[in-house]
């Protein structure tokens, strides 16, 4: 039996299974990696893409974060591809409790997934830090330089910007689906960021599969590995292609 067969029969078998992904799971909707393309936003920005979309910049720079955010972190039309709409399907059967993601466009949603555990926020939750108004995704598209709430207060992504901390309500719900899971599904993260990597520790189980195009730090921990595009390899698992 084959990797992908193995991986098939797992998700068959499996009535706890959990998710946890970043970023690469959602480049086959035609979102980019940041993180692989820093030589191109250095020749439009001063500053590489953790330094702007850090607090500290936000602060001190807010015109000059949201030319940034604007144009590289916010994708309207995106799409759910394959792995989003195959961890939808498992959670429709009973089979998936929740996905874990670094991601912040909302897409698990989007294809039907219910319990998403957002890390790092989303871009479509905006609020404003005078009144705390709410705002979708629009207020910030449709506006030019720092979004403006009706009350006069500046209108803020609910995204985690570098030196800020993760919600810890967030992080102990994530801990405690990967703690209890019967198969743990780690796709699309490079598992390099913390402290979001380090909730691998957790998992107790024996059914650890790494889906990635590129080698991790945590392959030698995995049950299974999985080299090549995650909505392929996932949507063939659950019988979507």
């Amino acid at each position: 039996m084959n990797n992908r067969e193995t991986l098939k029969k797992w998700l068959e078998e499996s009535q706890n299974i959990v998710f946890f992904g970043g970023a690469g799971v959602s480049t086959e909707s035609n979102i980019p990696d940041f993180r692989s393309t820093d030589g191109l936003y250095n020749q439009e920005y001063d500053e590489p893409p953790e330094t702007i979309l850090s607090h500290t910049y936000y602060m001190r720079k807010p015109e000059e974060f949201f030319r940034f955010y604007r144009s590289k972190m916010l994708f309207p039309d995106a799409e759910p591809n394959l792995a989003h709409r195959a961890l939808a399907k498992l959670e429709a059967e009973g089979r998936l409790k929740a996905v874990v993601t670094q991601n912040i466009d909302g897409l698990h949603q989007k294809a039907g997934s219910r319990e998403v555990l957002e890390l790092h926020g989303s871009v479509l939750r905006n609020y404003c830090t005078k009144c705390g108004q709410s705002y979708g995704i629009e207020a910030v598209l449709e506006s030019e330089g720092i979004p403006k709430c009706h009350c006069g207060g500046s209108i803020k992504p609910d995204v985690v910007l570098y030196e800020e901390g993760l919600d810890q309500r967030t992080i102990q719900k994530s801990v405690g689906y990967i703690a209890h899971a019967d198969v743990l599904i780690i796709g699309g993260t490079s598992l390099t960021v913390y402290p979001a990597a380090g909730l691998i520790d957790y998992y107790r189980g024996n059914k650890l599969v790494l889906i990635n195009k590129s080698v991790t730090p945590m392959d030698g921990r995995a049950d299974l590995v999985l080299s090549g595009p995650i909505g392929e390899i996932l949507g063939e698992a659950v019988g979507l292609t």
